[in-house]
């Protein structure tokens, strides 16, 4: 039995409904300044990451590869009418003005779903989770993840806590998969695996700082190629 997943969704939800109920009784330079730490710290946590790629044209191609695959199916504008849809349940529990229009709070959700559901930390915890028992990685996030989601539900509002929902559905699945994923990888593809996630969760932190709006979404198939995409590279290339 995973509790990782479990204390990790809980620590969104619980920041989410906390950061939405304190909402403008946060100071507002706070709530400008911290979601640009938090994608300084997103942006870091990439570098880190990157930095144990294995194979560079491998995961490279595989964002190529990936990101074409995003545009084609409009991967970020389905995501972003999930985003929009949260927002319009919770409004009709609880009247609350974010003060964003429908685009900016979508740009800002996006950004904050990938950050939560699809971080090379949450990833790879859960699969290690899954294969080791092991939930530390999944708990040091889980940390992280009660104040991120605060901070961004003073802006968001209560449709932050909604996004616990796909993140346990998420790293349950990759928990339960791990098990059947693990024993066919090795260690060059694991770490270009979290190189990959290191490339979007970058991307993530430039636009959570408002820097530049990267399709993040739309980069995230990448991180289902890269596996195979490493071990054809690393196979028929070296």
């Amino acid at each position: 039995m995973v509790v990782g997943p479990f204390v990790n969704g809980s620590a969104v939800l619980v920041g989410g409904l906390a950061g939405a109920f304190l909402g403008n009784k946060v100071p507002e330079r706070l709530r400008v300044a911290l979601p640009m730490t938090f994608g300084l710290a997103s942006m870091g946590l990439g570098i880190v990451l990157i930095g144990k790629i294995h194979s560079l044209p491998a995961v490279i191609l595989a964002l190529i590869l990936g990101a074409a695959l995003g545009e084609s199916v409009f991967l970020e504008t389905k995501i972003g009418r999930l985003g929009n849809l949260a927002k319009g349940l919770v409004s009709r529990f609880q009247k609350q003005d974010t003060g964003l229009d429908p685009a900016a709070f979508t740009e800002r959700y996006v950004a904050i779903l990938v950050l939560f559901c699809a971080s090379g930390t949450g990833v790879i915890g859960a699969m290690t989770e899954g294969m080791t028992h092991d939930a530390n990685i999944l708990l040091v996030k889980s940390i992280m993840d009660i104040f991120t989601a605060a901070i961004f539900a003073t802006v968001l509002g209560y449709a932050v806590a909604v996004i616990a929902i796909p993140q346990l559905i998420v790293q349950l699945l990759l928990a339960s998969s791990a098990v059947l994923i693990m024993p066919h990888t090795s260690a060059p593809m694991m770490n270009d695996f979290t190189a990959a996630g290191g490339f979007v969760m970058l991307a993530a932190g430039f636009r959570i700082a408002g820097i530049k709006s990267f399709p993040v979404a739309n980069m995230l198939p990448a991180l289902a190629l890269v596996m195979p995409v490493s071990y054809l590279w690393t196979y028929f290339i070296h």
